[in-house]
């Protein structure tokens, strides 16, 4: 057995009651004894800094085909000396300017489905243009007006407070263009100084919500949160299971404070081990699972329909995680928590799109939020939270995904296992002093 001290430390201290003792200030001299760690905690906290920071900053300056509904419900004709009514107008060009860029992604609905795009978490907002419009700006110009005209903003917290809040910028932003392009109109058939003015900016923005939440749902946040704590608890859990099992069966040592044991070896393949480990894994995990909503729905009122649907899809996500991170452990043996912490949760936050919209960042993100587990587990547990546990607002791509990476934690933690096995490359065990 090789010893851990660096070549050419200085001769122990003596101490009778347990040996040669080595001091601590001579250990600190060696470089090699920094190396291994110094780059490792350089790089995490490198890597964390760039991926987490990176994709909040500038929201808006990453914008990419951000989904939001154009509902024209104009009725009224033409006004004088002009082929189509307002409604039309400002539709189109609100549609034209936004072709020319990706940034938003302007989809032309009517009234029904834009609700139902709403209720389904497709657009994160509507501009609506009301049924009266033109009829209501026709009367500015003479003595029959009664109100403001009115371009309608619907928003969607159901997709997060900044999306919602993101969509409603630009949908007030193009409200407002289109209020002073009307008012040039207006102003240019007045010859009262006074009514010009007054004609300016014509329209008014009313901003209202398009598809309400509850009250106890964190403006839109409780999904991710609630995600959160499920991959957290496949993440943690497995790992504690991890270690607590080759604790018990004699492949590590067991160290709480001063106390310290030693199991009794168990002889046991790599591939057994990873059954053992993935068994219990997926029982604990039915406790686990079910105290997350005792805790966040029972005690603390979060708001939540679909309880038995959110309880199955929770257990699952959370199984799905574990098996992940057993897999990575047994594949990678020493750095495997390292390499799962990457995995599920310094990737997977980032690219989640639950606090800031895919759309909304880096084309990195983007690509990430393809196959990371989080983006998948948030879009199902929104759509069971918000949106009625429609498939189409995410909860089938969410169960496709878990089933996916069950599949995928399955086929490659036992298959790495297998391999191990038959070159003979049996685990180290302790051995005593």
């Amino acid at each position: 057995m090789t010893s851990a001290i660096p070549p050419n430390t200085p001769a122990p201290a003596s101490d009778p009651a347990r040996g040669p003792q080595v001091h601590a200030s001579a250990l600190l001299r060696h470089a090699k004894l920094w190396l291994v760690p110094t780059i490792l905690c350089a790089l995490v906290s490198l890597l964390l800094s760039l991926l987490y920071m990176g994709g909040i900053l500038s929201p808006g300056d990453h914008l990419d085909r951000l989904p939001i509904a154009l509902v024209d419900e104009d009725q009224g004709r033409p006004l004088p000396g002009q082929q189509e009514n307002l409604g039309k107008q400002i539709t189109d060009t609100v549609a034209t300017a936004g072709s020319s860029k990706t940034s938003i992604d302007w989809r032309r609905l009517d009234a029904a489905e834009a609700q139902d795009a709403l209720a389904s978490g497709k657009v994160f907002g509507a501009l609506v243009v009301p049924a009266d419009f033109t009829a209501s700006v026709a009367a500015l110009a003479t003595n029959r007006a009664t109100t403001r005209p009115t371009l309608t903003v619907l928003t969607n917290p159901g997709l997060g407070s900044l999306g919602s809040s993101l969509a409603s910028q630009i949908n007030q932003g193009a409200a407002h263009q289109a209020s002073l392009a009307i008012g040039k109109q207006l102003a240019a058939t007045s010859t009262v100084p006074t009514t010009r003015v007054l004609l300016a900016d014509p329209v008014a923005v009313v901003t209202r919500v398009g598809h309400p939440i509850g009250r106890h749902s964190g403006l839109g946040l409780t999904a991710f949160y609630y995600t959160l704590l499920l991959v957290l608890g496949g993440f943690i859990g497995g790992n504690l299971v991890n270690a607590g099992a080759d604790t018990a069966l004699g492949y590590a040592d067991s160290e709480i404070g001063p106390w310290h044991t030693r199991r009794p070896t168990v002889p046991v393949s790599r591939t057994q081990t990873l059954v053992l480990k993935m068994v219990m894994t997926a029982g604990i995990s039915l406790l686990t699972t079910t105290l997350v909503m005792i805790a966040t729905i029972a005690i603390l009122g979060m708001d939540a329909d679909h309880i038995p649907m959110l309880w199955l899809f929770s257990y699952c996500a959370t199984v799905a995680v574990g098996l992940g991170v057993q897999a990575i452990n047994a594949a990678f043996g020493g750095i495997g928590q390292l390499v799962s912490m990457f995995v599920f949760i310094a990737l997977a936050l980032p690219s989640s799109g639950a606090t800031v919209p895919l759309e909304a960042t880096p084309a990195f993100y983007r690509f990430l939020g393809v196959f990371e587990p989080m983006h998948q587990l948030s879009s199902g547990v929104r759509s069971i939270l918000y949106f009625d546990a429609r498939a189409d607002a995410g909860l089938a791509r969410g169960w496709i995904m878990i089933a996916v990476g069950m599949v995928a934690a399955l086929a490659f933690g036992f298959a790495m296992t297998h391999y191990y096995d038959r070159r003979g490359l049996r685990r180290l065990t302790p051995q005593p002093e």
